[in-house]
């Protein structure tokens, strides 16, 4: 157990939620960015992403933290507070050595690290309710949005506020989950339209994501998206939910998460290599398959690989990651040797089985990678010639993209399409697809690109659609903000709409058909013992956990029924922050 003393009097003046800034109203939380906002005096609007991840590993500018008035923090977010505020922890919560001023609900963790970290008071003493905790959110926010930041995080073309479903645990929405979400979802609306700012509303169970996501279908405000993507997102959507859609993702998904690009990667390579600089000016002017391989001649291919699994190694995901694992996809391919997709499913409770070195089990979402893993150094295709090797000792990998080509519909995010491997099985698959007797040829995905490419468009008319995020002048930031923005919306119309119905958290969420549904369905999984072993047994149960049962006793405490439903609940809480 850690015990460190820390002198208030060295954090005092650091402790208070920051003063008034002196800027005009209209720059406030918006300055500087990159590219062309930069000296934009136009107030530009945030958007509100609803996510399934984890908080400590999304990256993002700021965190808002659960906290009481004796600056208790639980302890799952132990990891995201530096160590000089810490005074005590225990298994269930932490002690942090800062203090109030006042009444303020808002304090400024003091430190250097990637992340601004803000204590949110939302459990107070005596009866508060939903408004005292709602007025928190927003106290919370202008706090953040009077303190700019220099860049976003990884070049972001907007800075980045993630905060949980604040008070749904024990604090003061407790017994009000429902309610809560459909009341806070626009106070951070509002916000993101003054200060400019993108906020993540970070939800970590299944039936918080299906509640949360029933609510925005219902608002149908808050997409700023033009029509084509409205209807792209309507159409894409659908697929998901009847089983009909594959991703691919490529190094653009993974570049927002602060990972090097191929030729980022050959750069770094090249740069611990001692070549000289003619040689390494020359490494530009080839093909980076050939550039990898001239490295791995200079570095030894047991260096390379070592470096690919330091760098592609686990660490924090970016938004677009959480995105794509929280669509409901069982099938996911990908060139990309980082874990993050995996490890943002993970936090959700969902175990993406990692071919072709995992067991892929019935019913369980699987994700293919063609190129290798970090965790595996000895499968990563970086030269020339294991790209080769693909159409003869890989075939069986390609095979499967194959087959995903010629029965679902695969949606392709942060690719150029430019893969040699990609470009193969592509062909491939256009001449089955033309043999004799076979159906009219049918365009098999749709490529979400950032910017507007006609000629790259028209050279891949024939498999798929091309859908650009912007025009050709498009800052790259901003198209992959739409992209993300995009992403968000196939998972909002795409996420089950029962996953909450079990809960009890949110049974003031049923309208009274659903309501006698779920009493019946109660019923029934009271018959399903916790050990059944039939086959029957299981489905059934399988289907009851798809409904939300069992998910708030998942989280180790069982939470109060919303109280829309009740009458009263007069339990004895405890009241703990979150």
């Amino acid at each position: 157990m850690r015990r460190l003393c820390v002198r208030r009097g060295r954090l005092r003046g650091l402790t208070a939620a920051p003063a008034p800034d002196t800027r005009s109203r209209d720059s406030i939380g918006q300055e500087p960015f990159p590219g062309p906002l930069l000296g934009r005096a136009a107030r530009v609007s945030g958007h509100v992403f609803v996510v399934g991840a984890d908080l400590t590993r999304l990256s993002c500018d700021d965190v808002l933290v659960p906290t009481d008035r004796s600056l208790r923090v639980t302890a799952s977010w132990c990891s995201l507070l530096p160590d000089a505020v810490v005074t005590r922890t225990t298994d269930d919560d932490v002690c942090v050595g800062l203090s109030w001023s006042g009444d303020e609900r808002v304090l400024e963790v003091p430190d250097d690290g990637p992340r601004r970290v803000w204590l949110v008071d939302t459990v107070a003493d005596g009866e508060t309710g939903l408004p005292w905790l709602l007025d928190g959110a927003r106290e919370a926010l202008d706090a953040v949005a009077r303190h700019g930041v220099t860049e976003p995080v990884h070049g972001r073309a907007r800075r980045l506020v993630g905060l949980p479903a604040l008070g749904t645990g024990w604090g003061g929405a407790a017994g009000e989950r429902g309610t809560l979400l459909r009341e806070l979802l626009p106070v951070l609306r509002k916000a993101a339209a003054e200060h400019g700012f993108d906020v993540a509303l970070v939800l970590r169970g299944t039936s918080d994501l299906a509640a949360a996501q029933r609510v925005r279908r219902g608002e149908d405000q808050g997409w700023d998206l033009p029509d084509d993507l409205e209807q792209l997102a309507v159409q894409l959507g659908q697929k998901a939910r009847r089983g009909q859609l594959a991703v691919f993702f490529g190094a653009g998904v993974s570049a927002s998460a602060g990972l090097p690009t191929w030729e980022m990667l050959v750069d770094e390579l090249a740069a611990r290599s001692g070549l000289g600089d003619d040689l390494r000016q020359g490494l530009r002017r080839l093909p980076p398959q050939d550039s990898a391989a001239l490295l791995a001649r200079e570095l030894g291919r047991e260096q390379m690989q070592a470096y690919v699994k330091e760098r592609f190694g686990p660490g924090c995901y970016a938004l677009a990651h959480a995105l794509i694992a929280d669509l409901p996809v069982q099938e996911f391919v990908t060139t990309n040797y980082d874990p993050l997709v995996e490890l943002a499913a993970t936090d959700i409770g969902r175990r993406i089985r990692v071919l072709p070195f995992d067991e892929v089990t019935p019913g369980a979402p699987w994700l293919l990678k063609l190129h290798g893993d970090s965790e595996h150094p000895d499968s990563v295709v970086l030269t020339r010639e294991e790209y080769l090797e693909l159409g003869d000792s890989r075939a069986a990998l390609a095979g499967v993209m194959h087959s995903l080509l010629l029965t679902r519909h695969m949606l392709f995010v942060g690719t150029s399409m430019l893969d040699d491997d990609l470009i193969r099985i592509s062909h491939q698959v256009r001449q089955a697809l033309q043999m004799q007797g076979s159906p009219a040829r049918r365009r098999n995905g749709t490529v979400l690109a950032l910017r507007d490419d006609p000629a790259r468009a028209r050279l891949w008319e024939q498999d798929v659609e091309t859908v650009a995020m912007g025009s050709v002048d498009t800052p790259p930031a901003e198209a992959a903000r739409r992209l993300e923005v995009l992403l968000d919306r196939i998972g909002c119309l795409s996420t089950p709409p029962t996953g909450y119905l079990l809960d009890p958290a949110y049974r003031g969420m049923l309208n009274d058909e659903e309501r006698t549904l779920a009493t019946a369905l109660r019923t029934m999984a009271e018959a399903v013992p916790d050990d059944a072993t039939s086959t029957a047994a299981q489905e059934v149960a399988d289907l009851l956990r798809r409904l939300g049962h069992g998910s708030s006793a998942a989280t180790g405490e069982e939470p109060p029924a919303d109280g829309a439903s009740e009458p009263e609940d007069d339990r004895i809480q405890e009241q703990r922050p979150g």
